[in-house]
């Protein structure tokens, strides 16, 4: 792939990330395993049940890659899915690295959909990640403030890199951006595929 064509796809991922919020009616996601895909209707199975999703126009495909801890490092943009701990802490579900042309997507501290006190934050990496018994704590600033989440090393770590619809084959991990019409029909702009049988934490 060309400098251009990888600087290109990689805008395209970044201008794809500005979908409406999930307090939206409209908008939710999909985590689940390609059933098929039969022209532009794809379909997963998710939640004990299969999904329609076509393919809206434009569609961008990010792959997900399996990253590790040497590539948590400071002033890279990340974003974490954490769950909010009795003491008020934040414990880490995932984290996951932005290439640069995503600098500055999403950027803040907001609830997310991955179960009971869980959030998601997206930001710079302050500092090196501070050692801490089984882990480590990560410091993630962004415009309007900054937040500590305990990533412990069970935690997975990935990065998202362009993607193709090749990769959107059966049995493939995805986690689906859709939003439902009026009439019930779903579609999806986004999909995030895991790469190499990796399944997409966030």
């Amino acid at each position: 792939m060309s400098l251009t064509t990888r600087t290109a796809l990689l805008a395209c991922l970044a201008a794809s990330i500005a979908v409406p919020a999930l307090g939206q009616d409209s908008t939710f996601r999909i985590r689940g395993t390609i059933v098929s895909l039969d022209g532009r209707m794809l379909t997963v199975a998710a939640a004990g049940e299969n999904h329609r999703v076509a393919l809206a126009e434009g569609l961008v495909v990010v792959s997900v890659v399996k990253a590790g801890i040497a590539n948590v490092v400071p002033g890279t943009y990340v974003g974490s899915a954490a769950v909010t701990q009795p003491d008020g802490t934040l414990r880490a579900i995932e984290v996951h690295i932005f290439p640069e042309a995503m600098r500055g997507t999403g950027a803040g501290h907001r609830p997310y959909d991955l179960g009971p006190q869980s959030t998601m934050t997206n930001g710079a990496i302050e500092t090196a990640m501070v050692e801490s018994v089984g882990g480590g704590i990560l410091t993630l600033k962004y415009k309007d403030g900054e937040k500590q989440i305990f990533v412990s090393k069970d935690t997975p770590i990935v990065i998202y890199e362009p993607g193709d619809i090749k990769a959107l084959v059966p049995g493939a991990h995805v986690y689906v951006i859709a939003q439902r019409g009026a009439d019930g029909s779903i579609s999806s702009a986004r999909i995030n595929v895991g790469k190499n049988g990796l399944v997409p934490p966030m």
